[in-house]
């Protein structure tokens, strides 16, 4: 095996610029002409909130090693990384407005939606309107400041700002060269106001505006004794790490709250600005609030791109992207209980395609079955309205004792992960709090029944997804339920080692960091290379959102250089390098639909008795070091072909799949087959699975 001191720096790509990769690849859906217009829209908005906490985190942590290097070494050349992670976000965003104004715009132009950019309307009626709206709707929410040195100022994170460049209305001044500039500030009021204003129809054509152009349009009402020379948009990204995830000996939920209010007054990490931006009005604000060169992002004209998602479409469905009605499985509805279901036969569900109701079913069921004593849980994301926590309650209600263990480090969420903490304990339930220097991101649920104190049938659910009934409906994911003793005792050992921290316990079914994970890992690839040393086939196929760590990465060389065949399915970040001497048999792909592909899957030939694994664990650093993972053998032959037919589906996509080069591009095949849409095709192969179970169901019952 290759030790770090092997390591050679073009083994492995960094990981931020690989997963600005990905997010380009997210970028360039908004190209793809055969998507709905508002579904190309969505991908900018989404390409635009990725890069939002792309530099509230990552680019946060690289500008605090410049300032404090020695408590990041990890990051030697944070100075250089800088400017290659702001060079390649400019070349991006000109891409972005390139997108914008060459295809998106004519489209809804053509399509009898006129979206005003960088103007207004000609129509008398129409700017009425706008004066209208901001007499009613906006002035007592527009704020401007006029910034004076000295004087106190405060940027909020990541709200929208028009910066204003101004001069003071006096002859006797004007008449002399050189007049001094004055400079304004005006928060938009988007919290108060949608971002985007719908003008009345003109011609059947429906008119909209941007917030900020009916800002931009009241100026001079706004500074009476001014002359304006012009507005530009900037925000600013603040830190968003709380600085707690690795510390020991703390109340680790107090920190949070604590933390939760310093994240909206962080350290600058980004300050994105229209790039046409007067060069004098750009080092005023640097100055006034302490924004470093390396600090400044240009972008385009209007910045917070990911308010698309909340652009209008109600006048134009059709345009709409309107995914596949969930699949309700028809041996589960016949069933009417999910106990039932699963008592017969183990079972797998392949969400967005399959409804996610039957989750919340489950937990239902466990909530009112007599029989049910107790019911363990891992919460890392839950929705808001959680139908999941609503469950868990109504259990509690029912007598049932009710163990959640809530992650409060799942970051963004935690606040929201602390109101739910909080509602459950309200009604009785017990939280037990994150582990200080490890997240648990498992996803399970244990249901356990018992009868005059002995462990009767008992059911246990295990997931690459969060308990997220909203998230479940755009991601991509896999759960699967057992009442299968091997797994009931593994999870019921793990809980109470993440309830009480003490030995480590011993696991026959399931893969976990901090205690199997890894071994089990090396030991798999190490019998794929011996399996190919000995002439025959050794194949592996991976599927993760990430993979960076360099001793996983480097075991994979050396199984590849053994002559193993190994396939990556890699939605974001990939360090790997492929095209390599010591990677030849490496093919790394990644795959962006309209669907967000999340599951973690791992498969091992196994000299032709393929061992399959689901896992909530991708193969980054974070999650093989400092978090509590599991990955969940699937034995099922049926339920493992299933899973296979959709990875063949994925390696086989020859039109949202692209092959990642050794130079981080995301290259389209082209091949002579006819076009193959995974998600497509996935949903088909679903739908025609259960079609046949019905209809068997019938031709039996007509006998």
């Amino acid at each position: 095996m290759r030790t770090n001191s092997n390591y050679m720096p073009n083994q492995f790509f960094n990981r931020d610029i690989s997963w600005l990769s990905f997010n380009h690849r997210v970028l360039e859906e908004a190209k793809d002409e055969k998507l709905p217009l508002f579904e190309r829209l969505k991908f900018m908005a989404i390409y635009s909130n990725n890069l939002d906490e792309f530099y509230k985190v990552r680019v946060a942590e690289y500008r605090n090693a410049t300032v404090d290097p020695k408590s990041f070494p990890d990051i030697p050349d944070a100075e250089k990384m800088l400017e290659k992670i702001n060079s390649t976000v400019g070349k991006h965003w000109v891409e972005f407005s390139r997108i914008w104004k060459e295809a998106i715009l004519p489209q809804m132009h053509l399509n009898g939606i006129i979206l005003h950019y960088k103007g207004y309307p000609s129509y008398p009626s129409h700017l009425k309107y706008i004066q209208n709206y901001f007499d009613n709707e906006l002035t007592p929410y527009v704020q401007p400041v006029l910034l004076n040195k000295g004087a106190r100022s405060f940027m909020r994170d990541n709200r929208l700002y028009l910066a204003i460049k101004l001069f003071r209305k006096n002859k006797k001044e004007a008449a002399k060269k050189g007049r001094k500039a004055r400079y304004a500030l005006i928060k938009l009021p988007t919290n108060d106001a949608p971002r985007f204003i719908e003008l009345p129809k003109v011609d059947d054509q429906q008119h909209i505006v941007f917030l900020d152009d009916i800002i931009r349009f009241n100026l001079q009402e706004l500074f009476p004794g001014f002359d304006i020379e012009g507005s530009w948009g900037v925000k600013l990204a603040r830190d968003a790490d709380l600085g707690i995830e690795d510390e020991v000996g703390i109340d680790i939920v107090e920190r949070i709250k604590e933390n939760l209010a310093k994240r909206k007054i962080g350290k600058p990490a980004g300050f994105l600005h229209d790039r046409h931006i007067p060069e004098d009005l750009l080092r005023y604000l640097q100055e006034m609030f302490g924004i470093n060169n390396n600090e400044l992002v240009p972008t385009g004209t209007y910045l917070n791109s990911h308010d698309f998602f909340g652009f209008p479409t109600h006048h134009a469905p059709h345009l709409v992207w309107k995914a596949p009605t969930p699949i309700q499985p028809f041996e589960i509805e016949q069933t009417g209980s999910m106990f039932e279901a699963i008592k017969r036969k183990e079972r797998i569900l392949h969400y967005p395609y399959h409804s996610f109701k039957y989750v919340i079913q489950f937990l239902n069921e466990a909530a009112t079955d007599p029989k049910v004593e107790e019911i363990k849980l891992t919460q890392y994301r839950v929705a808001n309205n959680s139908e999941v926590v609503s469950a868990l309650i109504a259990a509690a209600h029912n007598k049932k004792k009710v163990t959640v263990f809530v992650e409060v480090q799942a970051r963004f969420d935690e606040e929201n992960n602390l109101y739910f903490a909080h509602q459950m304990e309200q009604a009785g339930i017990k939280i037990i709090y994150s582990i200080p220097g490890l997240k648990v991101h498992a996803k399970m649920a244990l249901v356990i029944r018992r009868s005059n104190g002995v462990r009767k049938r008992s059911f246990a659910y295990l997931s690459t997804g969060n308990f997220n009934e909203k998230t479940a409906r755009l991601y991509s994911d896999h759960g699967f339920f057992t009442c299968n003793d091997a797994y009931l005792d593994d999870m019921e050992n793990l809980f109470k080692y993440l309830q009480d921290q003490g030995p480590k316990p011993k696991m026959n079914k399931l893969l976990v960091t901090q205690i199997n994970l890894r071994k089990s890992i090396m030991e798999k690839i190490n019998r794929e290379i011996e399996i190919s040393k000995s002439g025959k086939e050794g194949y592996i196929l991976l599927k993760m959102n990430g993979i960076q760590n360099k001793n996983l990465i480097s075991k994979l060389y050396e199984a590849s250089e053994a002559g193993v065949k190994i396939d990556l399915i890699v939605r974001g970040i990939c360090c790997l390098v492929p095209d390599q001497p010591f990677s030849k048999n490496i093919r790394a792909l990644r795959l962006v639909d309209s669907f967000l592909e999340h599951p973690r899957i791992w498969v091992f030939g196994n000299n032709g008795q393929k061992e399959m694994f689901l896992s909530s664990a991708d193969w980054l650093n974070r999650n093989i070091n400092r978090r509590i993972e599991t990955a969940f053998p699937i034995e099922h032959p049926e339920l493992k072909d299933e899973i296979l037919n959709i990875l063949e589906m994925q390696l086989n996509d020859n039109v949202k799949v692209r092959r990642i080069d050794a130079k981080l591009n995301n290259v389209l095949e082209v091949t002579n087959r006819p076009p193959l849409r995974a998600q497509v095709s996935i949903y088909d192969y679903l739908h025609e699975l259960d079609e046949k179970i019905r209809n068997k169901h019938k031709h039996q019952a007509a006998k």
